[in-house]
């Protein structure tokens, strides 16, 4: 992993629902120009040639700002790209076998759930960050798992590499999280979905005065 890429600090993440296409770039932008620390391109639903695309063309922005750009899901498609990693889940390839594909220099993040179990196994297989829920309901995920902030806490004890937390994370509730001992945040609708973009990740991205 580069040494200028912290892995710490306002993580935002794409969506295709919040973010329109024609604007996707400058949007993503007006995130990092409020002091977002690492984007992930997160794409369910578009065919790989268009991730590829997108991917990119955000890389070239994300390098100006030296923050690494993640993709969700798929290590050969941030291979493809060129990207600074990938973010696997337990439906994707496992850490182990993103690792190999994308070399020792490459980020990989898991999601671990409400599971500690799940994350040191992925800190045993080489991830550089993991992923919790939190007990906040998430507009974007119906599906995740409510995770109580002592797993926070104790995730912070037992791990070495960076701890984020993730779901239904707003301005109210991210002190929480940071307080918990969450290295960063995660976050798709605080940001994504704001009238003003650039104010929103700067709000939040001023919880972490270090990052």
């Amino acid at each position: 992993m580069p040494p200028d890429f912290r892995l710490c600090g306002l993580y935002v993440i794409t969506d295709a629902r919040l973010i329109p296409r024609q604007r996707f770039v400058e949007t993503v932008e007006a995130a990092l120009r409020g002091g977002a620390r690492m984007v992930q391109l997160r794409e369910k639903e578009a065919p790989a040639e268009e991730i590829i695309r997108l991917g990119r063309a955000l890389l070239e922005v994300t390098r100006r700002y030296g923050v690494p750009l993640i993709v969700n899901d798929r290590p050969e498609i941030a291979r493809a790209i060129g990207a600074d990693g990938v973010h696997v889940g337990r439906d994707d390839p496992p850490v182990a076998e993103a690792r190999a594909l994308l070399g020792p220099q490459a980020i990989v993040g898991a999601s671990c759930y409400g599971e500690l179990a799940r994350a040191l196994a992925a800190e045993q297989a080489g991830a550089s960050y993991v992923a919790f829920s939190t007990p906040f309901p998430s507009p974007t995920k119906a599906k995740s798992t409510d995770t109580s902030l002592e797993v926070l806490r104790e995730a912070k004890r037992r791990l070495r590499v960076p701890v984020f937390a993730i779901g239904g994370i707003t301005l109210a509730n991210a002190p929480q999280v940071i307080a918990a001992g969450a290295d960063g945040i995660a976050v798709v609708s605080a940001v994504f979905g704001a009238d003003d973009v650039e104010a929103a990740a700067r709000a939040l991205a001023q919880l972490f005065p270090g990052a």
